[in-house]
């Protein structure tokens, strides 16, 4: 077989990869662009091109004002852009007026940054600079080009560190090792970008700055500071009572002011400078939502008076923090009002989560009879926590493909709690009712009235003006005092669920240290924490940090009362809602108790309640049709958790017994229960 003919009868291949075919395109762009240049370049075939310049190529480079390369580049791949030299003039100028340059300044700026836009100025610069190698202009060569004596005092000085040119980041002058006239000088990146019309950030700003989202109106302390705003930038440090509430008004109001904002995340190493001239470049003012531990180097760096920079943080102001310089503008943040209906009612409607109006299927709707004011009646959360609230309960009530419910509402809300608690207590996501509870009518009235007061705080102590003053706080204490098992726990865990908050169970092993003073720095810590956190704080034991203080006969007895003396100042000031619960009410120091909102005693349980528990334990178990727990509830006197723990026996049995509970297993439970309470236990019972 021929040559020819087995090329003919082979597969057929692929002429080309689609890269292999760019890449052939761009060769023949090359090809051209050289055919072009030959043929206008007289030194095209010299072979020390670009080592030196001849005099041809000066004269050539004067005659064409522009590279060579672009007078040969062949036809465009698009049509060509409006220019952009008219752009870039334009910013500049508006770049120069905010910034406050000369006229110096500005030639400067344009001088340096002439290569950057125009390769033909390489050459001439190189030629000018009488190195072909430095291919930017010098300060020597900018002084020349601008017109002024390389020994004027006034125009050096324009390119000192201190002066704006350097010191607000537009450019850089290279080499501090060479003699002042021969430095070079290079303007950044970003400044050209931002000149030609680019406003993406710095890349040395990604992961340290984000622009946030635009907050709506946000009170009458974002509304004044718009107002100082828009006559210029200053400094302001926000105390906030909750984080996010600062950072949410510094929003705000440069939203009313009409200025853009940049978030800095401080951390170790943060670009402060490049920060600083990406907030002068775009005229938008840095809101910094958390400070560090150690505030100083980032306020010093962040001194500006040309750019706003706003600061939350929860702790009070310290003047030394500055180190010397300009104080901010203190400003106390209004603490947020609990179960604000108007905010959630906009930001479930911006959502999607609003009643679905008819005919329109389209729209999520809500449960019927959903009525939203007691289901947020307890979140004290800023508008941007609802918003993202809002959000979530959509998405899980989509997810869950239902409408819109008062549960959804309540999980959403509760994951905007972020919480360092867990560091010293326990949570609880509570998982019970009312139904759950077996008390007498009076102690059942006293939890419902604790829940309203949870409620209603804000509007009776800070609208209806009942606070007692002298810095106190609008927080809820309750003391839960009962026998063990008569259901004080759990009847927490009932108010926590009714107002759709967490409950955190603290580990008092966890706060009790045996040094003095770290016992107060723990509960501190605790309350700090529970100001700031929508959830219900419960002191198991409380006796064990809250008894009475005793006469000082020795050293540990003035630490001990020590530390009463700061839990009872604490309380006073307490915001959140704390229960505390105890065996012994006699060893709660009565101080204490004039600061509780209400007290509930837990009585043991008469016969009759009893068997309520003993039933109501039973509900979900399987049990024999003749099961009757009435002689266990009269012969065995047992609180709501040792009958509990008689109904986890008997249901084990059966469970190994592959039926259903018997009335002997119930027998068998509560005479456990009796055993292990080391009481006598009944051999004989009447079925």
């Amino acid at each position: 077989m021929s040559t020819s003919a087995a090329t003919t009868d082979a597969p057929s291949v692929p002429s080309a990869d689609p890269l292999l075919a760019r890449l052939a395109r761009l060769r023949e762009r090359v090809t051209l662009l050289v055919d072009a240049r030959r043929a206008t370049d007289p030194t095209a075939d010299d072979p020390l091109r670009g080592l030196y310049l001849s005099e041809d190529a000066i004269q050539h480079l004067l005659r064409t004002g522009e590279a060579p390369d672009r007078d040969a580049e062949p036809a465009p791949l698009a049509d060509a852009p409006e220019s952009s030299a008219a752009t870039a003039d334009d910013r500049l100028r508006r770049l120069a007026d905010r910034l406050g340059l000369t006229e110096l300044d500005t030639r400067i700026l344009l001088v340096a940054l002439a290569p950057d836009l125009d390769r033909g100025f390489e050459p001439l610069y190189g030629y000018l600079n009488d190195d072909v190698s430095r291919r930017r202009a010098t300060t020597g060569l900018a002084l020349d080009l601008c017109g002024v004596p390389p020994h004027a005092a006034a125009a050096r000085a324009r390119l000192h560190p201190s002066a704006p040119l350097q010191a607000l980041g537009l450019l850089t002058v290279e080499e501090p090792e060479r003699p002042f006239l021969s430095r070079g000088l290079r303007v950044p990146d970003r400044v050209l970008a931002h000149l030609l019309g680019d406003d993406t950030p710095d890349a040395e700003l990604a992961g340290s700055v984000r622009t946030p989202a635009a907050a709506p109106e946000h009170g009458p302390l974002a509304r004044k500071l718009a107002e100082r705003l828009a006559r210029g930038p200053l400094t302001v440090y926000l105390r906030e009572h909750r984080a996010g509430d600062g950072s949410a008004c510094a929003v705000a109001a440069l939203h009313a002011a009409g200025l853009g904002a940049l978030h800095l995340t401080p951390e170790d190493g943060a670009p402060y400078a490049e920060l600083l001239r990406e907030a002068r470049l775009t005229g938008r003012a840095i809101v910094v939502p958390a400070l560090p531990e150690q505030p100083r180097t980032l306020l010093r760096a962040l001194a500006a008076d040309d750019v706003a920079v706003l600061l939350a943080d929860p702790r009070p102001y310290d003047p030394r923090w500055a180190d010397g310089g300009r104080d901010p503008l203190v400003l106390d943040v209004p603490r947020q009002r609990a179960g604000d209906v108007a905010a959630w009612t906009a930001a479930l409607e911006t959502a999607g989560g609003h009643p679905a109006p008819s005919g329109n299927a389209g729209s999520l709707a809500t449960e019927p009879e959903f009525d939203l004011a007691p289901v947020v009646a307890a979140y004290r959360l800023g508008d941007a926590a609802v918003r993202r609230a809002a959000r979530t309960a959509v998405a899980l009530a989509e997810f869950d493909g239902t409408p819109l419910t008062a549960a959804h509402l309540r999980l959403a809300a509760r994951r905007q709690s972020a919480s360092g608690l867990e560091q010293h207590a326990r949570r609880i996501s509570p998982e019970v009712g009312w139904d759950d509870l077996v008390l007498p009518d009076t102690q059942l009235t006293a939890l419902r009235e604790l829940t309203r007061r949870a409620r209603h705080r804000d509007r009776v102590l800070g609208d209806w003006r009942l606070s007692a003053g002298g810095g106190r706080g609008r927080g809820v204490l309750g003391l839960f005092a009962g026998d063990s098992g008569t259901g004080k726990t759990l009847s927490a865990e009932v108010v926590a669920a009714d107002l759709g908050l967490d409950l955190y169970v603290v580990q008092l092993s966890s706060v009790v240290d045996k040094y003095v003073g770290e016992t107060e720095k723990n509960l501190e810590r605790i309350f700090a924490e529970a100001d700031r956190t929508d959830a219900v704080l419960l002191f198991d034991e409380a006796d064990a940090v809250f008894g009475k203080r005793s006469e000082v006969k020795e050293a540990g007895d003035r630490y001990a009362n020590m530390e009463s003396a700061y839990l009872l100042q604490r309380l006073e000031s307490f915001d959140g809602i704390a229960l505390l619960t105890t065996n012994l009410r006699a060893n709660i120091d009565e101080a204490f108790t004039r600061r509780l909102d209400l007290v509930v005693d837990f009585p043991f349980p008469a016969p009759d309640q009893r068997l309520a528990l003993w039933r109501h334990s039973l509900k979900h178990v399987p049990c024999a049709e003749d099961i009757d727990p009435g002689p266990c509830a009269r012969e065995f006197e047992l609180a709501g958790g040792a009958i509990r723990s008689a109904v986890v026996t008997a249901a084990y049995a059966a469970a190994e017994r592959g039926g259903p509970v018997h009335n002997d297993d119930l027998l068998e439970g509560a005479r456990r229960e009796y055993r292990k309470a080391g009481r006598l236990v009944l051999d004989d019972v009447d079925w």
